[in-house]
């Protein structure tokens, strides 16, 4: 966080940057939130738009999980266990309809993908976007350089704005354990999954903060940012 200036705000202060951000545009507005897992990201883009659709339907999330590659398709190549890693998605995929929500015109219906992780794959067309204005797209690789084939570096290009939501190491652990156990694992099944892939995963993430345009972390019902 080297020459950033730190600062405190509420989430109602997030929701009116993201209104005039938004504000007089001809097309949408599309909105990054990005983070390592367990870091509360599904979370606070649920608060936005709750907050964004208080008076009308403006806002929709449109999670990068939706863009898993299925567990047929992982299991066949030998990946099945490192499910989640940068090469595990299909990249490709996403970036494609990102732009397509950008460039489509307002209430053009866009299908997206959601994540079910009762059957640990992809819905298709689990959301339609049409006539929402604002997009919030969260995931984990959101601000990572390209990996491979994996053209992850067009992802920011398409994105008006991205905060990085950061949480202590030992809290992302807790929760990625309780998660991983509610799934079905075993507690040393769980444990392995998070030190073996999760962690990694973590600190591969924090390498690409430096490109958000906020850092976020909270503090009971505030924000700790720095811009």
């Amino acid at each position: 966080m080297v020459d950033r200036a730190y600062a405190e705000t509420s989430l109602s202060a997030l929701v009116q940057r993201v209104r005039e951000h938004a504000a007089g545009r001809g097309s949408r507005y599309l909105l990054g939130i990005v983070g390592p897992p367990g870091a509360g990201k599904s979370t606070l883009s649920v608060r936005l738009r709750k907050a964004l659709n208080a008076d009308a339907p403006v806002a929709e999330i449109a999670p990068m999980d939706g863009y898993h590659l299925t567990d047929e398709v992982l299991r066949a190549a030998g990946n099945l266990a490192r499910k989640g890693e940068p090469d595990t998605f299909d990249t490709v995929a996403f970036v494609a309809n990102l732009r397509r929500l950008r460039d489509a015109p307002v209430g053009e219906p866009v299908p997206w993908p959601v994540f079910d992780r009762t059957v640990g794959d992809p819905i298709p067309a689990g959301i339609v976007f049409e006539r929402q204005t604002i997009v919030v797209t969260e995931g984990n690789y959101l601000l990572l350089d390209d990996v491979g084939d994996r053209e992850w570096s067009a992802v920011r290009k398409l994105l008006d704005e991205c905060w990085y939501l950061d949480a202590p190491r030992a809290l992302l652990e807790q929760r990625l354990l309780r998660r991983h156990i509610r799934g079905g694992r075993t507690a040393a099944a769980a444990e392995a999954k998070v030190h073996d892939s999760d962690l990694h995963n973590a600190d591969l993430i924090d390498t690409t903060k430096f490109r958000a345009d906020l850092i976020l972390r909270q503090r009971g019902g505030r924000y700790e940012v720095w811009r």
